[in-house]
């Protein structure tokens, strides 16, 4: 059996953890306040949330793989949830109580501020939970810091300020969530490496296979896909690595193909176009025309 459980409204939320709504579009969560809960006996639970959730959990991350490797970091982890997106959990039917902490805010919020222009530029609310971000003790510290300003501001009476005031101090935590993502994938390194060597085996497979003439040509959520990973935080992973987006480190590899076929004469450039994956073969001459400065029939004669 599975259990839904929706929560559209703030005060929908903060009735579950037994919190007074103080703002009916933004709250922020001691989960050590909730009751403590179960989920029935439905052995998988779906949560479908119609709010931006951002959830600090009290776990010891060093006991959670990543893959093969355990988590780095175990002061906690924050996970972050947009509207639409649902959670899944498994359900031991046993009564527990939450730990934690969460900042929640509905979509109605940034309505006529600047976050609202910004919002989609934070990659890692499409991040999966295996990519949550691991943060250290003093990290932890600033993000609780910018959680009690909102709870400050949120305790306020409610003048011509306060909507300005919470959403920049949303914004405020998300940029740092931002450096804390850079400091991540950089202490990652290694787990990075491995990804990328990985990346580069699959797009050798790919193109070793009949995949481009059934499939065409690869996109990016078809590689992180197979790496089991969400397209934003793959794409965001090789940028930092690599300088290149992922699709522009796709092409790169496409047109270092494509100068080795077009070695061949004894094939058309039609005929390397489709091998390579390619619709319609003016798609292929566009493309590396850009990458190069040259057509391919140019860069065949040049050669």
């Amino acid at each position: 059996m599975e259990g839904i459980y929706r929560f559209d409204t703030v005060n929908a939320y903060n009735q579950l953890n037994n919190h007074e709504t103080l703002h009916p579009l933004v709250s922020v969560i001691d989960f050590s306040k909730a009751n403590p809960r179960t989920w029935g006996k439905e052995k998988k639970v779906r949560i479908n949330y119609g709010l931006y959730c951002i959830f600090l959990k009290n776990v010891n991350c060093g006991d959670i793989k990543y893959g093969r490797n355990y988590y780095d970091y175990q002061e906690g982890t924050l996970v972050f949830v947009s509207p639409g997106q649902v959670m899944e959990l498994d359900n031991d039917g046993l009564v527990y109580q939450p730990k934690g902490h969460a900042l929640v805010f509905h979509p109605d919020l940034l309505h006529g501020t600047q976050l609202a222009k910004n919002i989609s530029d934070y990659n890692f609310f499409s991040y999966k939970s295996n990519e949550a971000l691991h943060l250290s003790e003093r990290e932890r510290h600033i993000v609780l810091d910018c959680f009690a300003k909102i709870e400050y501001e949120l305790q306020q009476s409610v003048d011509k300020h306060s909507k300005k005031l919470i959403a920049s101090n949303i914004e405020l935590f998300l940029n740092y969530c931002n450096r804390f993502y850079d400091r991540q994938f950089i202490t990652r390194e290694n787990v990075n490496q491995g990804i990328i060597e990985k990346f580069e085996e699959k797009l050798n497979d790919y193109f070793s296979s009949d995949k481009p003439q059934r499939l065409g040509l690869p996109s990016v959520a078809y590689f992180a896909d197979a790496l089991h990973l969400s397209a934003n935080y793959f794409g965001d992973l090789i940028k930092k690595e690599t300088g290149k987006s992922a699709k522009e480190y796709i092409q790169f590899e496409i047109i270092n193909l494509a100068k080795n076929h077009i070695f061949n004469k004894e094939k058309t450039i039609s005929e390397i176009a489709n091998e390579l994956g390619f619709k319609y073969p003016q798609h292929f001459t566009r493309m590396f025309k850009n990458e190069t400065g040259l057509t391919p029939n140019d860069f065949r004669n040049q050669n």
